[in-house]
């Protein structure tokens, strides 16, 4: 089930935030900034996107799994716990996330994230060109969902 995340599920949300996103930066973030991604910063990143706009919502199986967040056509957070990648989560939250968008689906990943790109590309997004240069850090590439594709397709 996917649930908008609201006051009464935000610390929740923010705990399956802050392990994805320490599992994923492990390798090439120090030590000691991944962690500063606790539980209750997330929630705090997770409530300051809400305020300026972003709606966030919250996969739960048996307890909480995964996170997506969506603003206009970009989505953003898409995070699922270590512990449950490879069961269709992530598949199942970027389906939710296309079908709330108001526009062509966009997203940005890190150069070096190979998982994500498999995911992407599997459901039908592509490189659109477009990259942001991070100094002292992966590069992010911008990819969006081919429309003769689909995210069905």
């Amino acid at each position: 089930m996917i649930v908008p995340v609201d006051e009464s599920n935000l610390l929740r949300a923010g705990a399956v935030h802050a392990a994805a996103w320490r599992d994923s930066h492990r390798a090439f973030c120090t030590p000691e900034f991944v962690k500063l991604h606790t539980e209750e910063r997330q929630a705090d990143y997770l409530q300051k996107k809400m305020d300026e706009g972003s709606r966030v919502w919250l996969l739960i199986e048996d307890k909480p799994v995964g996170v997506v967040s969506v603003c206009g056509s970009l989505i953003e957070d898409l995070y699922v716990l270590p512990e449950r990648q490879n069961r269709g989560y992530g598949t199942a939250l970027l389906r939710f996330a296309v079908s709330e968008c108001d526009g062509t689906p966009t997203l940005w990943i890190l150069e070096n994230n190979e998982r994500a790109r498999r995911l992407y590309e599997r459901l039908g997004f592509s490189e659109t060109g477009r990259r942001r240069i991070v100094k002292n850090e992966p590069d992010e590439i911008e990819f969006a969902l081919e429309v003769e594709c689909g995210i069905d397709g």
